[in-house]
């Protein structure tokens, strides 16, 4: 998964509904009316590491009342990074450098980290004299309840609760309650897309799991059931398999143990279904026979297909020749 890539637009599509959720003492001083710009990708060379950094989000904004424009950093960390603070430094004495502009820098991290505090300065000192101390924000997901943002309608917060502290055992409850969130929002389609395919990335359920997500959501007012099944059906529509097509060979091992009925097979038979009607038993005998491998090829590859001659195809090309 490229996190970076994942949360780069997710912040970039919300900017401000970012700001707004999480670094709630900024948003008084943006001017709204002014336009926010998203800035080229910044590359900088660190002379002493010899590599190339590449700043994750830079955004213009306007000062509210004053003529002043600054930048607001956003750097996301999927993963523990050697001398990271050292690095956010580079990049704040480059861009004011660069733009000579106010610099506001903070660091998204998004991997499990509740046990520790992520260091919020990087600093510079002998043994009788401190000589710099540069301070940035940080936030780190993985120390917020989920249930923080629960009521809160921000679409940023239904995307993120994903990826925030919760038991195992609440994974398929906090995938419905984003999809409960989103329904309610009534984003535009594009934007509910992009948060639909966040929240999946994060929450790839089981087929365990799948199960007693619809549990759940068989348990909701039923205005609300069918607000988020007539979401997760547009989302099918244009391509994103919200739960379904994400994580096919954990699903089909599991279903195996479960017991359950041909596993992972039975989600793309399910996706399949939906796009062509019912297939035949000729075919589903062939969906059966593939391989945890094939399974997951398949389930990549059936968003390309236009019809069910598409799929003999594939499987004439993929089928194994010892059967």
């Amino acid at each position: 998964m490229n996190h970076d890539r994942l949360f780069k637009e997710l912040i970039a599509s919300f900017f401000i509904e970012f700001v707004d959720l999480l670094l709630p003492d900024l948003s008084p001083y943006i001017d709204l009316n002014a336009e926010i710009v998203q800035l080229d990708k910044e590359l900088f060379n660190d002379l002493t590491e010899g590599e190339s950094l590449i700043a994750d989000l830079v955004m213009k904004l306007k000062f509210q009342g004053e003529d002043i424009f600054f930048l607001i950093h956003v750097e996301s960390q999927a993963k523990v990074q050697r001398h990271f603070p050292r690095r956010m430094f580079i990049y704040f004495c480059r861009l004011s450098e660069k733009y000579n502009m106010l610099v506001y820098p903070v660091v998204v991290f998004s991997y499990k980290s509740a046990k520790r505090n992520e260091p919020d300065f990087y600093e510079v000192k002998f043994p009788n004299k401190r000589i710099l101390r540069f301070d940035y924000t940080t936030i780190q997901l993985g120390q917020v309840p989920w249930r923080t943002f629960l009521s809160n309608d921000n679409p940023i917060a239904a995307a993120l609760m994903s990826t925030m502290k919760m038991d195992k055992s609440e994974r398929p409850l906090v995938k419905l309650e984003c999809l409960r969130l989103l329904a309610r929002l009534k984003l535009d389609p594009a934007r509910s897309k992009l948060i639909g395919g966040f929240v999946d990335s994060y929450l790839n359920l089981t087929a365990r799991e799948l199960k007693q997500f619809e549990r759940e959501r068989e348990m909701l007012l039923p205005i609300e059931r069918e607000e988020t099944v007539a979401l997760v059906s547009r989302w099918e529509k244009t391509g994103i398999e919200i739960g379904l097509m994400q994580g096919l060979s954990q699903g089909r091992q599991e279903g195996k143990e479960a017991g359950l009925l041909q596993g992972s097979e039975r989600v793309v038979e399910r996706q399949l279904r939906r796009r062509f009607g019912d297939l035949s038993l000729d075919l589903v005998s062939k969906l059966n026979q593939l391989t945890t491998d094939q399974i997951e090829d398949l389930g990549e590859a059936l968003l390309d297909f236009a019809s069910l001659d598409d799929l003999d195809r594939w499987l004439s090309i993929h089928e194994d020749p010892a059967l």
